[in-house]
């Protein structure tokens, strides 16, 4: 009965840091570039898009597939960082629990 009682506080400890990251991440907003910062993506750290900056020049007719390339490219460039990120904050999270295992295959947390 000691071993599910620890496995229950480690769980109640793990929920309360999970939380945390998810308020942490809802929080952070990462920046990706492309075209040497010519194009600016921001996305928050659960993904969503919340900005976009274009260079001027960039604005003419001729350059309209190269806009739409570096606008793919810095979104990829950010949604990396955010994915790089979630992994620092979910080991912090998951740090020092000591779950027979690990967690359950496949589980991909927060999302």
């Amino acid at each position: 009965m000691k071993n599910l009682g620890n496995m229950l506080k480690q769980a109640q400890q793990m929920q309360t840091r999970m939380q945390e990251m998810q308020a942490k991440l809802e929080a952070t907003v990462v920046e990706g570039q492309s075209g040497g910062g010519m194009v600016k993506v921001s996305l928050s750290g659960k993904g969503d898009l919340k900005r976009v900056a274009i260079d001027p020049g960039l604005m003419s007719a001729d350059e309209r597939e190269v806009l739409e390339d570096l606008l793919v490219a810095a979104h990829a460039d950010a949604k990396q960082k955010v994915e790089a990120q979630m992994a620092e904050e979910m080991q912090k999270a998951t740090a020092g629990l000591n779950l027979p295992g690990g967690l359950p295959g496949g589980l991909k947390l927060p999302f």
